[in-house]
């Protein structure tokens, strides 16, 4: 194999070549001499429609945006891999690339000053995502939370949490609030794989966030049906909706310390 990928360069004047392998991946050689074989990535093949042509487009994306023939075999080994675990002639997206690269912004990442998310914002309208902004302290996350997230991002394409500063949970929930600072909530929310983007503003209510964000879609729980909830009206003027997401029953971060603290039976 190599000598044949050698003569094959000699022959037809290339910088390098490429072989498929099946099941055994990819072999590439430049005309420098560097070589190497990507093995395949296991995952239950459905279909290998397109898969060769997956492999040659991501070839020569990577190439042309300067990588080296072995990152460019890479890029295309991984995304052809993704291709061949969907049903038909499929394409793979940016985000299906990142996640199996292993590219995905770390937690830390996705804590964002307000400026940083304007350009994150303008970068997604851009490319026509659909935003959804939710918000809330996010002290001690439980799976009430968990379940509003995901809720939240199924109504669009990124999700973006507006969470109180310190100061403001101590307003709204007491002396004794927060538990976690808000770095760490930020953090832990940003490890979350529905999460995109996380902010924090020091108001008592999100209006002013929700006007700088302006999103397609503004969640918050069915509990504030009856309350209001805080920046409807901008939204819904800006021709965006409001959606109430469903609550795990008993379950809250109140509830969680006042278990911990002997003050509530277990399962209230």
């Amino acid at each position: 194999m190599p000598a044949a990928a050698r003569e094959l360069i000699e022959r037809a004047e290339l910088e390098g070549a490429v072989i498929t392998l099946g099941a055994l991946g990819m072999y590439h050689l430049s005309r420098d001499g560097a070589s190497g074989r990507v093995p395949t990535v296991a995952r239950a093949v459905f279909d290998v429609t397109g898969a060769g042509d997956t492999v040659i487009s991501h070839l020569a994306l990577g190439l042309a945006a300067g990588r080296t023939l072995a990152e460019a075999v890479h890029l295309a080994n991984q995304a052809a891999g993704i291709v061949v675990g969907k049903r038909g002639a499929a394409s793979v997206t940016r985000d299906e690339l990142l996640e199996s690269i292993g590219g995905r912004p770390a937690p830390g990442e996705k804590v964002m000053e307000p400026e940083e998310l304007d350009h994150q914002l303008a970068v997604w309208r851009q490319q026509g995502k659909r935003i959804v902004f939710t918000n809330g302290c996010f002290d001690v996350l439980h799976v009430g939370h968990i379940d509003y997230l995901r809720f939240s991002r199924s109504k669009g394409d990124v999700l973006v949490i507006g969470v109180n500063d310190d100061a403001s949970v101590r307003r709204l929930k007491g002396p004794e609030r927060p538990v976690n600072p808000l770095r760490d909530r930020m953090i832990l929310l940003g490890a979350l794989e529905m999460v995109d983007a996380v902010v924090s503003y020091p108001e008592d209510t999100p209006a002013r966030i929700v006007e700088r964000i302006t999103p397609d879609v503004l969640v918050k729980g069915e509990d504030w049906r009856d309350k209001g909830v805080v920046g409807r009206e901008w939204v819904e003027s800006h021709g965006g909706e409001v959606c109430l997401a469903p609550l795990v029953p008993g379950r809250s971060t109140t509830s969680i310390l006042e278990r911990a603290r002997g003050k509530a039976p277990e399962g209230s």
